[in-house]
């Protein structure tokens, strides 16, 4: 990489060659997200294909990927792991509408998923005896002031501002209420304190980089409870009924999924899932994003013409890393300006083929956001940055 620092905060496109070296993989996307090393289609399976996915067949593979998340991430006995449609987004609406209403709630967001729950709670639900508390990008907000009387909808990770929750311990353990935990994008990444988190939910396509449309819903003997002894008082479409009479649909939660999933993206899961087991399981995830993370971290930290997005080390996210522009030069234009530096950067790098999709999120400030997940290779982010300073000196001095 160049050598950028405090002394020489100005880039010349003369004083920053273009690299030689491109990513082997240039997928940088924060979701869906690369595709683990050595993939190919190859190692899908096909013999559910073609098969009704409520065959022995068919649910014997949707079983089997429930059976291998809860060995990978070590999901205690006693929860029940289920594939519900339409992603995250579907997994954490179906927590909202079965289980929200029963007590106070309190709804925190610092970033736009977060703050499409808060607008589920407010619009949609209408909840009475309801608290927001949200937290502009890069921020979080104060959460040790919930009332452990109140059930709680959050975000784990921020996938839009790269600012995550440091811990649980703002969760108290003799809670009333119960927690809704969207971790898309940290579980398999950051740990899980699966004693704090009743409802916990994510998609196959955040870190794991397996194709999109399922989500996962994992509920603890609390949630479960919740579903049982509470009826909403709103209609429930039939992809959020999990309940049979009255008592939670457990077929569901062993393969029998409310509508038809795609085998062939659960197939892809399932090899998602295999690979993890195979480099040593969540251990090694865990690791990998922290090494890729750091890459990324110690960059930003030596180049003046960026900031983290989030101020906080200890929130700082080994996921999705969000980065934006600073310094005179970048100061002294205009909005509209501003926002086009990111958008020419990404698409320079794109056309060449060195890094797609790692422009900042569309609702958040202009900025740049590099996925280092465990399916992300270093070498390909050690690549990668290099590209972007050269970029820059180029949109720069344009």
């Amino acid at each position: 990489m160049t050598e950028v620092n405090a002394q020489t905060p100005e880039l010349r496109p003369d004083s920053v060659p273009e690299p030689s070296l491109k990513p082997e993989c240039p997928n940088f996307s924060s979701g869906p997200t690369a595709k683990f090393p050595g993939w190919s289609l190859d190692k899908i399976g096909t013999s559910a294909m073609g098969r009704s996915h409520r065959s022995k067949a068919g649910k014997g593979r949707l079983k089997y990927a429930i059976d291998l998340s809860r060995e990978i991430l070590g999901i205690p006995d006693d929860y029940l792991i289920g594939i519900v449609p339409a992603s995250d987004t579907g997994a954490v609406e179906m927590a909202m509408w079965n289980m929200l209403g029963a007590r106070p709630a309190t709804v925190a967001a610092w970033e736009s998923f977060g703050n499409v729950w808060i607008q589920d709670a407010v619009k949609q639900l209408k909840l009475p005896g309801l608290t927001v508390l949200d937290a502009d990008y890069g921020e979080i907000p104060d959460l040790s002031q919930i009332d452990p009387g109140d059930d709680i909808v959050f975000t784990y990770n921020g996938t839009t501002s790269g600012a995550k929750i440091p811990d649980t311990d703002w969760i108290s353990a003799e809670r009333e209420g119960v927690t809704i935990n969207d971790a898309t994008s940290a579980i398999f990444a950051q740990p899980m304190d699966w004693s704090k988190l009743d409802a916990t939910t994510y998609s196959w396509q955040k870190v794991m980089g397996s194709e999109a449309g399922h989500g996962m819903l994992i509920l603890s003997p609390r949630a479960i409870e919740r579903i049982e002894s509470y009826d909403p008082e709103w209609p429930l479409p039939k992809i959020f009924r999990i309940k049979k009479g009255e008592k939670l649909n457990r077929a569901i939660f062993e393969g029998a999924t409310i509508n038809t999933p795609s085998l062939l993206a659960t197939e892809d899961y399932i090899a998602a899932l295999e690979w993890a087991k195979s480099i040593g399981g969540l251990a090694e995830l865990h690791a990998r994003a922290d090494r890729n993370a750091k890459i990324v971290h110690d960059w930003i930290e030596a180049t003046p013409w960026l900031r983290n997005m989030v101020s906080d080390p200890a929130k700082r996210t080994n996921t999705g890393i969000c980065m934006v522009f600073q310094g005179d030069w970048y100061e002294s234009l205009n909005a509209e300006s501003q926002a086009a530096v990111p958008k020419q950067i990404a698409a320079m790098l794109e056309e060449r083929g060195v890094g797609y999709d790692f422009n900042g999120y569309r609702d958040a400030p202009p900025s740049l956001r590099i996925w280092c997940g465990s399916t992300v290779e270093e070498e390909d982010l050690k690549r990668l940055l290099p590209w972007i300073e050269w970029a820059y000196a180029q949109v720069k001095a344009a």
